[in-house]
């Protein structure tokens, strides 16, 4: 059963609050592209794919999904925890020694939902790729879903993996990238401009479509919705996803500066107060 509006806001706000205590308890992660997706997972998983509800590696019959920057694995699993895929109180173990949970996600361990091991950035898309074409293959009509850093794009293997995709017309595909224009060493314009992404994916022969208030859920969902539209018609399809780094902590948003910093405890207490719908801390 999908969540209403108001449900919707409160599991945003709950894994808000997951991620701060999450890279807080270890002194260690990533919370600043974390909380700036953290609406567009929330949308995702409990709204927008068609997914079982027991997960399996074959992942036949059902979206599929898969998380090219992995290093935003708290949202990740918050997401994942809060949606049914393993219980909530594991996230407690995030980056500890012999947890499921890494820093970035791995496959070793069994951890339901996740699929891949990411976050050697740039190669994500391959793999989403490569799955679109096994469900081509099976038959399967469903659509596989893969999130990308606008930093990442710097990678090279990224184009090589747009420019086969138009070329083989994989379009049962959705790529968004997330565009919060900053990375780990500062903005995404000071450490290696990219120009137009519209402009550079049109060039490629993709499908795009721009959701310029990236934090809405109502915003997401109903773009989401017209890229869903946008498949099957002989183009891969691209969303390019307008979110603020930090979202939702007044003192992490509008700089890299929290990329991969953790708060500390006076820090995470006034962060907290900023998210205090709770729907219950692991």
């Amino acid at each position: 059963m999908k969540l209403n509006t108001q449900q919707l806001n409160d599991l945003v706000t709950q894994v808000r609050r997951d991620i701060l205590r999450m890279v807080h308890a270890v002194n260690s992660g990533h919370p600043g592209g974390s909380l700036g997706c953290a609406e567009f997972f929330v949308a995702l998983y409990q709204n927008l794919m068609d997914r079982k509800e027991t997960f399996d590696m074959d992942g036949v019959g059902e979206d599929l999904f898969f998380l090219s920057n992995g290093h935003i694995s708290p949202v990740f699993y918050s997401v994942l925890a809060r949606s049914g895929y393993f219980p909530v109180a594991e996230l407690a173990t995030f980056r500890k020694l012999n947890s499921r949970l890494q820093g970035h996600p791995t496959t070793h361990e069994g951890l339901p939902g996740i699929r891949i091991a990411s976050g050697s950035l740039g190669q994500g898309l391959s793999v989403a790729i490569g799955a679109a074409q096994a469900k081509k293959l099976n038959n399967d009509n469903h659509l596989i879903y893969s999130l990308h850093g606008d930093g990442e794009l710097q990678e090279g293997q990224n184009w090589e993996a747009i420019m086969y995709a138009s070329a083989k017309k994989v379009d049962n595909l959705i790529a968004t990238i997330d565009l919060n224009g900053k990375q780990i060493d500062g903005t995404t314009d000071d450490v290696l401009h990219m120009g137009s992404l519209k402009a550079k994916f049109e060039a490629f022969d993709w499908d795009v479509l721009e959701i310029k208030e990236g934090n809405s859920l109502e915003a997401i969902i109903s773009g989401m919705n017209e890229a869903k539209s946008k498949t099957g018609k002989g183009k891969p399809v691209c969303v390019l996803l307008y979110t603020e780094m930090g979202n939702g902590v007044d003192y992490m948003m509008h700089t890299h500066a929290w990329h991969g910093k953790a708060p500390n405890d006076e820090q995470l207490a006034k962060a907290l107060e900023q998210n205090a719908v709770t729907l219950g801390d692991y």
